[in-house]
């Protein structure tokens, strides 16, 4: 979308439609999923929809306010940039205090949910997660490279959170679904940030694609992370808590994947850079189906 073109589709938003913007509903839904997933597998044999459902409330609450603290803190870069120069803080349509109060109430109800409706591990982990996200992954977008990394953590705690609510402790499903999202990142952001990699620099983020020189060393970082996602994605079945069913569908995601990383290593351009966005957005639903598929089939998942 073109920046006046974008500029006057946020104009025309409703104000609640400006909210949804600054929680970013797509994300949230994808956290609320993978929250779900980690509680599942941490009471598959435990008829808890309630329970599991309430916990990833809680947890994408505080994901939530991390969206919006984040795009308190970087209004000003946003301005920037295409793609975020139409956000409600960069815009004015949602002042920064308003946003700072709601983020507070989404914060607080998700940490106190979680410790008093679960237990004080999970809302711990929830505050540590925010803290990563806001404290330390923003602002060091603008000093260091090593902030993927950084970021990458967070991202992956969502499965890890909903595992511990349910269960108290963490155990190795949890670790593993931290693994496989963690890894997972790299070669959607990669392509993410090359195809903005003019946007980032704009705004003075340190994002390697954005660099001056960096050629090809987005798609050596998504190849490397491609690579290092299959045999995490199998650590289940060599560990015997998984099964055949499961084996096929994370090897075939994870081989997928790493076709896609490989395509856009070998050539950073415009088409190979969508298709591993595209290639990574269907990874996700159809590992976490591999995972549901085995429980039933192997009758460990009973309602």
């Amino acid at each position: 979308m073109k920046p006046n073109a974008a500029l006057a589709a946020a104009a025309e938003r409703s104000l609640a439609a400006e909210w949804l913007v600054l929680v970013r509903p797509r994300v949230g839904a994808m956290v609320f999923l993978v929250a779900c997933l980690g509680a599942l597998l941490a009471r598959p044999h435990a008829a808890e929809t309630a329970s599991m459902l309430a916990a990833a409330l809680c947890i994408t609450a505080v994901a939530a306010a991390a969206s919006i603290f984040n795009q308190v803190l970087e209004r000003e870069t946003d301005a920037l940039m295409e793609r975020t120069r139409a956000r409600p803080l960069v815009t004015g349509r949602i002042q920064p205090r308003d946003a700072l109060l709601a983020g507070s109430a989404l914060g607080a109800l998700g940490t106190l949910g979680l410790a008093l409706g679960f237990n004080l591990l999970s809302a711990l982990l929830a505050v540590a997660t925010l803290v990563t996200y806001v404290a330390v992954y923003t602002p060091m977008k603008r000093v260091s490279t090593l902030n993927t990394v950084v970021g990458a953590l967070p991202g992956a705690a969502p499965p890890l959170l909903g595992y511990v609510a349910l269960a108290g402790e963490t155990g190795p499903w949890a670790w593993v679904l931290f693994g496989v999202l963690f890894a997972w990142q790299f070669p959607h952001f990669m392509a993410i940030a090359w195809l903005y990699r003019e946007d980032y620099a704009r705004a003075g983020h340190q994002m390697l694609p954005a660099l001056p020189g960096a050629r090809g060393v987005a798609g050596s970082q998504a190849l490397l992370y491609g690579l290092a996602l299959v045999p995490v994605s199998l650590l289940p079945l060599l560990a015997g808590m998984a099964h055949a069913p499961y084996a096929a569908g994370a090897l075939v995601c994870g081989l997928a994947y790493l076709a896609a990383s490989l395509a856009f290593a070998l050539r950073e351009e415009r088409r190979t850079a969508r298709a591993l966005v595209l290639v990574s957005l269907a990874y996700l639903p159809l590992f976490f189906a591999s995972i549901l598929f085995d429980l039933a089939s192997t009758g460990m998942w009973s309602a």
